[in-house]
């Protein structure tokens, strides 16, 4: 699996990710869609299959619809995927998307309340996106078919903790998986605070508070990152589930099957890593592809046993989510 990010840019400034005075790199600094294709054709043929496009937020990057096509064209690559707020994401641009070879879409929606929506992304000048066009984004992707659709939100306690249960409404009301994110040190002012954290155990205890009976169906694989619930009294088929990611309170690093490539070509075999592998210099020096597998394998095999969050002696990793990529 992996996660391509494809702009550090972004129209949201998310409390947990990204403070309002971040700068973002130079465009030179960044993959040409070129670029791109290359690094995907060099990990497709080390056997990755699934690739999902980040950011940032991917949908503000001016060559998407031709990222996606060139991406569905390299064979091999099985499952096309791309992550978004949903606040660019229109129906005309959906079909588009679709058309082109993506396969389907996974958003960030932290709230259904319009107050605590606004406080948790901080948009910075231009249009801001209200909570009903992104809520009316995710219905149109399940209309058009990029499912099975998921909806992430990040829990935080004392600011959303509230929306847990509304959330889990709209997932049963429109028909996807809402997956709840345990709090996670990604932010870029690094003022993540562990008494914030609310853990898998006590956000299942919200959804079921707010009248919704859940039936444990575990990991639809072993490297997924969610644990699913499926609603009590829906049809077995129903795409309306609940996933808990809580990476802090249950880790998986044991079953992880993903690597993340950066918008400006470094390459980060975790999340949480604290040293990353240039691909930039190979990219523009002349190397060919075999010096780019062997990187690639080199930096792979020497990826951390576990991210250690919980553990004495900790340490962030200077980038925050939005430079990373999902």
């Amino acid at each position: 699996d992996l996660r391509l990010s494809i702009t550090d840019r972004c129209n949201f400034r998310c409390v947990y990710c990204m403070d309002p005075g971040v700068k973002f790199a130079d465009s030179r600094e960044l993959m040409t869609v070129g670029e791109m294709e290359r690094i995907v054709r060099a990990c497709v043929g080390l056997g990755v299959r699934n690739v999902r496009l980040t950011g940032g937020e991917p949908t503000v990057h001016p060559h998407l619809t031709e990222i996606i096509r060139r991406m569905a064209l390299i064979p091999g690559v099985e499952d096309l995927s791309m992550t978004t707020n949903g606040s660019l994401c229109t129906r005309d641009r959906m079909r588009e998307w679709k058309r082109a070879g993506l396969h389907r879409l996974t958003f960030s929606l932290d709230s259904v309340s319009p107050e605590v929506f606004d406080a948790m992304t901080r948009q910075t000048g231009g249009e801001r996106a209200g909570v009903a066009s992104v809520v009316s984004a995710i219905r149109t992707a399940v209309e058009e078919g990029l499912a099975p659709v998921k909806v992430n939100a990040v829990v935080i306690r004392a600011r959303n903790e509230g929306e847990v249960p509304k959330l889990a409404s709209l997932a049963r009301d429109i028909g996807f998986e809402m997956r709840f994110i345990e709090y996670m040190p990604l932010d870029s002012g690094h003022h993540w605070d562990p008494s914030l954290l609310l853990p898998a155990d006590e956000i299942l205890g919200l959804i079921r508070a707010g009248g919704h009976d859940l039936i444990s169906s575990g990991r639809d694989e072993a490297s997924s990152t969610s644990e699913s619930y499926a609603f009590a009294g829906e049809p077995g088929d129903s795409p309306a589930r609940i996933g808990i990611i809580a990476p802090v309170t249950r880790p998986f690093c044991g079953q992880c099957s993903r690597l993340r490539i950066t918008a400006d070509a470094k390459i980060r075999p975790c999340l949480f890593s604290l040293e990353e592998t240039d691909l930039m210099g190979s990219l523009r020096g002349g190397a060919d592809d075999r010096a780019l597998e062997d990187t690639l394998l080199n930096t792979v095999w020497a990826k951390q046993a576990g991210h250690g969050i919980a553990k004495p002696g900790f340490q962030q990793p200077a980038r925050p989510m939005s430079a990373i990529g999902g």
